[in-house]
């Protein structure tokens, strides 16, 4: 008879879950005005919690139940940057119940917080991002495109996402620069080079009036699809991995490595931290600081050149 009796429980405390999951994240669109990638995160993270706890109350969680979850996490083969992420989102999630007086303790907040090894992202040197930019090859189908998408990443050192979200009024070619809606919409102005001010007009002239004459409902997003829908994160994403390869440079590229390459560069070339931070949109100097370990080559030099017994 036990058996029968757990059943309808588990299912019971499983919707029970998935309903205070759901008002955690309604809350955090509505309440918070969080953005819709930061939102979309945290319910990707609740999910893969809801899948853990197994039909169990979270009411009834301890703390030793709960520092088995960055295990559970592990062995579905997540990064330590995702495992970290993800115990953050749960303590975020836990207070919110609290707050809400579903719990009267937070037990996730004696979660410890990941130390994680500050990894040095890859990046890439000079002339492979000249390989890279120049990969959409003449008379391929919407190179123009392509080649504009690629130096503007690097120009501006801009977000994925907010290179896809980058609309129309937001480019200012005469003047060389663009403005980047970053994380909670903050706007930051972001310079952009003579080459990507050059391969961006060529493709607004030649290719994207023809993208958009696809669609009846035209987008004012500046880059568009072969259907003339906006180009997608995902998209970018499979663009950058191409032209990677048929350029030969690093296997592990991704469209963040342009935005690693863009602030390793401007550091490498004597640009100031501050700036840079500015540049990058990034809340604390702290997140810019890890671009200061990336590129040794100044300080060899300067040890080469100084030191007595170099």
């Amino acid at each position: 008879m036990a058996k029968k009796l757990i059943k309808p429980q588990r299912a019971a405390a499983a919707e029970d879950s998935a309903r205070l999951c759901e008002s955690f994240v309604r809350y955090l669109r509505t309440e918070c005005h969080f953005s819709e990638n930061t939102v979309t995160a945290y319910a990707r993270d609740l999910r893969r919690f809801t899948a853990w706890l197994a039909g169990r109350r979270i009411a009834g969680l301890t703390i030793r139940d709960l520092a088995a979850y960055p295990g559970w996490l592990r062995e579905q083969q997540l990064a330590d940057a995702s495992i970290a992420r993800h115990v953050v989102s749960l303590k975020v999630f836990f207070k919110y119940l609290q707050l809400e007086g579903v719990l009267n303790d937070n037990q996730a907040s004696l979660l410890g917080s990941q130390k994680l090894w500050q990894r040095i992202p890859t990046v890439l040197s000079p002339s492979q991002v000249d390989l890279l930019l120049t990969a959409p090859l003449a008379g391929e189908p919407l190179w123009r495109r392509d080649r504009a998408l690629l130096e503007s990443l690097y120009a501006s050192g801009a977000r994925v996402s907010e290179l896809s979200g980058l609309k129309l009024p937001d480019l200012h070619l005469d003047e060389r620069f663009c403005t980047c809606h970053g994380k909670g919409d903050k706007q930051r102005v972001t310079p952009l080079g003579r080459r990507a001010c050059d391969a961006l007009a060529a493709y607004l002239e030649k290719e994207r009036p023809k993208l958009a004459a696809r669609r009846e409902a035209q987008k004012p997003n500046v880059f568009l699809s072969s259907r003339g829908g906006v180009l997608g994160r995902a998209r970018i994403w499979e663009l950058v991995k191409k032209y990677a390869a048929m350029a030969g440079v690093s296997a592990k590229l991704s469209p963040h490595s342009l935005r690693h390459s863009f602030a390793t560069h401007l550091l490498a070339g004597g640009a100031d931290l501050r700036q840079v931070q500015e540049m990058l949109g990034h809340a604390s100097i702290a997140t810019t600081q890890i671009y200061t370990h990336v590129d040794h080559s100044r300080l060899k030099q300067v040890h080469k050149q100084f030191h007595p017994r170099a």
